[in-house]
């Protein structure tokens, strides 16, 4: 700061002082007059004439979502949503403009071709991206192409490649549009309601469910909407990410059952498929023995081959969501997910936390020596000479190789892959003999190959 410009400042603070003191006013108001002042020609120098307004290019980044009594406020989110969902569907390629794209690029095609495999090289694929229209700009891209090129010693790329990658994006981005449609709160997320309500109304776009009886439509929802949640919300927050969703595979699975010449076997291995659907109900009913609609401890004890250990089903009274002692539907489905996906982080943890009976967050001897005992006892009934826990013991640790030596975490159990194994050895009869005998039925499975080679 000049020293003109200084002594410039002080002069007219001291006029601006010497007026206010024939105004008659007091020493409180003058002295706030003057700090006022003082600070009005501070901010004037320090912005050159300017006060700075800066604070306010910082974004808003936080909106307020309307209460329940504010319809109209609500009314609005909700048109406001549906017209920026619609808009952005109207930027998605429809059928006619995948077709002349696929035209597009059979006629740039670049020789030789691969087989039966048409190829294209960078400069006819730029072409082609010229001529497919503004909605095709975003895949006619140096890293689009740089991804999709592998080994052709032309430097060219698959034109089917090409193809089925913007069809997958495309599917994705009509997924999550159609997604968003049922996330009532515009938060990015479903409720469990939300999603029964999205696969419910897609059960008529199925094919492969035609047969399903409408009566069986809430127990089919029921059934699929399970799925999403034991993988995808293992916190049990009551909702999941649409992104969660269109991440993994299950949807893919779901939609699976738009092809009407689905296998036999693909439709088995598909949870979602109505055989599937029906034997997971079917068992339920079928373990129901009184036919109240709940599964008691006894009950639910004949479950697959009816050799889960007592103690293992103790805990699962203790620890599932149980109505007066008896397990509903919905905690059933749990039930089986895990039983019957035990190589999945999910499934483990559900186990998990059934065998870590003191909440201690790890497995230690007394607690595997404690499931084992079960295990043993079922052992003498069925006139089985009991196998040592010391040996079984050694084992489970040598299969996992915990980071510590006397104790094993779920983290452990999910790192060595033998999650599944572990968990068949503490709580099934039939898992420890299958585990017990895997030897002898390597053997039989060979032997068995054998025979049919031979005829």
């Amino acid at each position: 700061m000049s020293d003109n410009k200084v002594v410039e400042w002080k002069e007219l603070l001291k006029r601006r002082l010497a007026a206010s003191k024939k105004d008659g006013k007091t020493e409180q108001e003058k002295k706030e007059e003057e700090i006022n002042l003082f600070t009005k020609h501070y901010l004037e120098w320090r912005g050159g004439g300017k006060r700075d307004f800066s604070y306010k290019n910082i974004p808003r980044f936080y909106y307020r979502l309307p209460a329940e009594d504010e319809v109209l406020l609500q009314k609005l989110r909700e048109e406001s949503r549906a017209v920026f969902l619609q808009r952005k569907s109207r930027e998605l390629l429809d059928n006619e403009e995948l077709q002349n794209l696929w035209f597009l690029l059979d006629k740039h095609q670049t020789p030789p071709m691969i087989g039966e495999e048409a190829m294209i090289n960078y400069d006819s694929f730029l072409k082609v991206g010229e001529k497919a229209g503004v909605k095709c700009k975003q895949f006619f891209t140096a890293r689009v192409y740089a991804k999709l090129l592998h080994s052709d010693p032309y430097g060219r790329i698959s034109i089917m490649q090409f193809f089925n990658y913007v069809m997958r994006k495309v599917w994705l981005h009509q997924t999550r549009i159609g997604l968003s449609l049922y996330d009532v709160a515009g938060q990015g997320y479903l409720r469990e309601s939300d999603l029964e309500n999205y696969i419910l109304e897609l059960i008529p776009t199925l094919p492969q469910l035609d047969g399903l009886e409408k009566s069986f439509y809430s127990f089919y929802v029921c059934t699929a909407v399970r799925k999403f949640f034991f993988f995808l919300d293992p916190l049990r927050t009551g909702k999941i990410k649409i992104q969660d969703i269109l991440a993994c595979s299950f949807l893919d699975d779901l939609l699976e059952l738009r092809d009407e010449e689905l296998s036999k076997e693909s439709q088995e291995s598909n949870w979602f498929s109505a055989p599937s659907a029906l034997r997971v109900y079917g068992q339920y009913l079928n373990l129901d023995k009184d036919h109240n609609g709940m599964l008691s401890k006894e009950e639910l004890s004949r479950y697959g081959t009816g050799t889960l250990t007592n103690v293992f089903l103790d805990r699962v009274y203790q620890e599932c969501l149980t109505y007066d002692g008896e397990m509903d539907y919905k905690t059933y489905l749990d039930f089986v997910l895990a039983l019957e996906n035990r190589k999945e982080p999910a499934a483990l943890q559900y186990i998990f936390k059934l065998l870590d009976m003191e909440n201690k967050g790890y497995l230690n001897v007394f607690a595997l020596n404690y499931f084992f005992r079960a295990i043993q006892e079922q052992m003498k009934l069925h006139g089985q000479e009991p196998v040592s826990f010391q040996d079984v013991k050694d084992e489970i640790f040598d299969m996992v190789k915990p980071k510590d030596p006397y104790k094993i975490t779920l983290q452990d159990l999910v790192n060595s892959s033998q999650g599944d194994t572990v968990s068949s050895i503490l709580i099934d009869l039939n898992g420890f003999w299958t585990y017990e005998n895997r030897e002898v039925l390597v053997a039989s499975d060979n032997d068995s190959s054998v025979d049919l080679d031979d005829t």
